[in-house]
């Protein structure tokens, strides 16, 4: 977990406790979903990031020499809203793929739409159709996954398989 985001649970949790000190249920409840969710986004972020570094270290075992970098306090954009959060680059060559995944911290961030929790994206530089759009969402039983936002407007669910195909992609073994 990265300073600002121990100092942001901090905050929350602070501001928990005073809320409810002061009779202000709604708020308290309020702030604890915001934590509850900020751990489901922590977790789908840790997923997401830990798949592709093994894989990319599978590789490098294999005889790549792929170079990882991570970038915490990344910004992107979606659509309107800006996404705070964390870049991966991976670089062999000229190649370079990022991995950028992240959500609104602040009201004027925006908001993650279609009931997200959080959005990633997959970019291959170089090869836009190797590019992918993803969402962390709740399942049916409430556990956080990574959904691939496909062309066609489908959802499906983002399994090792598929991180394993953008490596190789990456890696120009596709």
């Amino acid at each position: 977990m990265s300073e600002f985001d121990e100092a942001w649970a901090r905050v929350l949790a602070e501001a928990e406790q005073r809320a409810r000190a002061r009779g202000r249920a709604e708020v308290a409840e309020y702030l604890a979903l915001r934590a509850t969710n900020d751990l489901a986004r922590k977790a789908g972020m840790d997923w997401l990031f830990n798949t592709f570094q093994m894989l990319a270290g599978e590789a490098n075992r294999a005889g790549a020499s792929v170079q990882v970098s991570k970038q915490d306090g990344h910004r992107f954009r979606v659509g309107a809203a800006t996404m705070v959060g964390s870049q991966l680059t991976f670089q062999m060559g000229v190649r370079q793929l990022f991995v950028e995944a992240g959500w609104p911290r602040a009201p004027q961030d925006g908001f993650v739409r279609g009931g997200g929790l959080a959005l990633a994206h997959v970019k291959h530089f170089g090869d836009r159709t190797g590019d992918a759009e993803l969402m962390l969402a709740r399942d049916g039983s409430g556990t956080p996954q990574w959904l691939v936002l496909e062309k066609t407007g489908a959802r499906t669910v983002l399994l090792e398989e598929r991180v394993r195909r953008h490596i190789s992609r990456f890696l120009g073994t596709v």
